[in-house]
């Protein structure tokens, strides 16, 4: 099993590599979160500070799901932007593909 089914990481340090294998076991009910948040959302999206809101897991935690959502398929950029709560930081909103404006980097 590789990346996206499993975490990744980069490079050689062998802190990643351990901290993915370490996250190994729950990736796959996280990915299943993400997914759930994301359709539940349906057009209004999420961003993943948004989701660590909703469920009280970390952003370090979630975040990477995104990604790995993200290359399977299942999720895109809507093309929306809003402002993290906690730095007021644009983030891009995610969403089932359905939802996704025509120009993904457009901005709102």
């Amino acid at each position: 099993m590789t990346y996206p089914d499993k975490p990744g990481f980069k490079g050689t340090a062998e802190t990643g590599r351990e901290a993915a294998e370490a996250m190994a076991p729950k990736c796959g009910r996280l990915q299943r979160l993400v997914l759930d948040l994301v359709t539940q959302r349906r057009a209004q999206g999420l961003t993943p500070e948004e989701a660590c809101d909703l469920t009280g897991e970390s952003r370090a935690t979630l975040q990477p799901r995104f990604s790995e959502v993200k290359a399977k398929g299942l999720i895109v950029d809507s093309g929306q932007r809003r402002a993290n709560p906690s730095s007021s930081k644009r983030a891009a909103v995610w969403c089932l593909p359905e939802y996704a404006r025509a120009d993904p980097v457009a901005k709102s």
